[in-house]
């Protein structure tokens, strides 16, 4: 009997002095779990690029883009599969621009270059150009290449790269770039209207003025190629 009663004083007093440790314990986990929840990271994360900075820098821009057609050879997704001078013949935008890299046989010399960056005039762009000064333009092989090899930079263009860029053309001089977001103006006067254009084998920044080069090799400053800058 005394030894029984003996066994359950142990026993209770046992447990008197391991209650208290166990409730310490929980406690100390309740807490740190609360601190953990309540806290925040040291480190802030990066911030994520804007809407109008990922557009800028993965899909086509501009004012000029909302004419492409949305199906066909002549959508975005159809310029896309083609080389640049075909995916060109496909929009009816450029259809001055082709028919001149015909007139000047680059047609096979444009499809066949690898990562390049076209600067496209537009008809209306094309259309600054006084009738006179254009046929003569397009009856000159040697300067109508001239012109349309100045409109070509033998890289892929970012947009970024254009914020404030100095490129060297095919043409063998250089053109300039400026601006941020999704306006950008080429040589200070030219337009992008609709810029980052993706074919199969360069980037299409397409234009509303026509690129001279500095200086003209035919019709100097007095001639129409600094009437056109003006325009």
């Amino acid at each position: 009997m005394n030894t029984l009663l003996f066994r359950r004083a142990a026993v209770a007093v046992s447990a008197a002095a391991v209650l208290p440790l166990a409730l310490t314990a929980c406690s100390s986990d309740d807490s740190s779990k609360d601190s953990a929840a309540g806290s925040t990271p040291s480190a802030s994360a990066p911030a994520s690029p804007s809407a109008d900075d990922s557009a800028t820098m993965n899909e086509p821009f501009g004012p000029a883009c909302s004419s492409v057609p949305k199906e066909g050879a002549g959508s975005f997704d159809g310029m896309a599969k083609d080389p640049v001078a075909t995916a060109a013949s496909n929009n009816e935008e450029l259809s001055t621009l082709v028919a001149a890299v015909k007139q000047a046989g680059l047609v096979d010399t444009l499809n066949n270059a690898e990562n390049i960056t076209v600067f496209a005039p537009t008809n209306d762009a094309f259309a600054k150009i006084p009738k006179a000064d254009l046929d003569a333009l397009l009856a000159n092989k040697a300067e109508l290449t001239k012109v349309l090899t100045y409109h070509v930079v033998g890289e892929k263009l970012t947009p970024q790269q254009l914020e404030k860029g100095s490129f060297d053309t095919l043409e063998k001089s250089k053109l300039t770039t400026a601006g941020s977001g999704t306006e950008y103006t080429v040589n200070d006067n030219s337009k992008v209207v609709c810029g980052n254009v993706p074919t199969a084998n360069a980037t299409v920044y397409i234009v509303d003025t026509v690129l001279m080069p500095q200086p003209s090799s035919r019709y100097g400053p007095s001639g129409w190629t600094s009437r056109i800058r003006d325009a």
